[in-house]
């Protein structure tokens, strides 16, 4: 099946590129509220479900053991942008385990703004684990596996039991198998899974009502959604999508990027998960998808229209910074998705 032209890029008054996906959405009982293209191919799911690989961390109770805020637990579920306070607070947390960045096994890169990699040259230093985007997930990783009495070492493999936890809470959530046939290495190394999008749209929207899942695992999503609305700033960062989206929505919405052109979210007050991939893994295509999936189904006030029509028809820009065009969603996609969630 060939998915739907969902994103449309512009300039001039010509069409010159777009990029089709699929999209999503489920309630609780896994019904299918919009569906747009292929939602039942396998997708990794890669960043977009690190709020699921949180779980444990709290379930377990190693995030009160090691006495992890908001602040943190929102960096464990984060694709930070190796800021200062991304980096320091993934620093602080493998502290509070008894463990150092030496102990990360995310591999490092580069941030991701140019002013945080010029204060990194001026200092004549390079990019360590800790900028890596994903060092706040893999902190949690370690915290868990401290307090399990676990060993540290080769906690990114299949069949170490911080991923085995994790394993089992993303079968519980989906309700799918995940089998080694299905199993990729994700860019940090760990694990990831590929499930259809149905099934991640279903698991979003028991993540942010607590519908279909047991008290505790209830209690530990409530947790963690409100530590990443409440610090959205630790999701992502300054001019990012989620922490935007999040910022502006003041906890009606969860939103959550991956690579590769994934998104998910939820929104509680709905009882609806979102799980979309745009084909050819562009994150600008996968953002404009996302911000209309969400302009289409809620109902906003002043400030919360503003961000999400900047966020569903973002400019393109030339070197001077002249708009030469736009980047929208395509006309039957929205009619697609007014249709059905209107």
């Amino acid at each position: 099946m060939t998915n739907p032209v969902t994103v449309e890029v512009t300039r001039g008054s010509l069409v010159e590129s777009f990029h089709r996906g699929a999209v999503a959405v489920a309630d609780t009982t896994g019904r299918i509220v919009c569906a747009v293209g292929d939602t039942r191919e396998r997708v990794f799911p890669r960043s977009a479900i690190k709020a699921f690989q949180a779980l444990p961390l709290v379930e377990s109770g190693a995030a009160d053991a090691l006495d992890f805020d908001d602040a943190e637990l929102a960096l464990a579920c984060a694709s930070h942008s190796g800021e200062a306070v991304h980096v320091n607070a993934a620093r602080v947390m493998l502290i509070k385990a008894g463990l150092s960045e030496d102990d990360l096994e995310c591999g490092s890169h580069w941030p991701r703004r140019m002013e945080d990699i010029a204060e990194l040259i001026r200092a004549d230093e390079t990019p360590c684990p800790l900028h890596n985007n994903c060092s706040g997930k893999h902190a949690g990783f370690l915290g868990l596996a401290k307090v399990m009495g676990v060993p540290t070492r080769g906690y990114v493999l299949p069949d170490h039991p911080v991923q085995q936890e994790i394993k089992a809470v993303l079968e519980q959530l989906t309700g799918d198998t995940l089998t080694p046939d299905i199993c990729g290495t994700d860019g940090c190394s760990i694990p990831t899974y590929a499930t259809p999008l149905e099934s991640f749209a279903r698991a979003f929207a028991c993540f942010g009502t607590g519908e279909g899942l047991d008290t505790n695992r209830a209690k530990a999503a409530e947790r963690i959604y409100e530590a990443c609305v409440n610090e959205p700033f630790m999701v992502a960062g300054t001019d990012r999508f989620c922490t935007d989206v999040m910022a502006a929505f003041n906890g009606r919405v969860f939103v959550k990027t991956g690579a590769e052109g994934v998104f998910c979210g939820a929104v509680p007050e709905l009882g609806f998960g979102i799980a979309l991939k745009c084909d050819d893994g562009a994150t600008r295509a996968s953002e404009v998808m996302m911000a209309a999936v969400l302009e289409a189904m809620l109902e906003m006030n002043e400030d919360e229209v503003k961000t999400l029509d900047r966020l569903v028809n973002p400019p393109v820009l030339t070197r001077r910074e002249v708009q030469a065009g736009e980047i929208r969603p395509a006309k039957d996609f929205l009619a697609s998705l007014k249709s059905a969630l209107s």
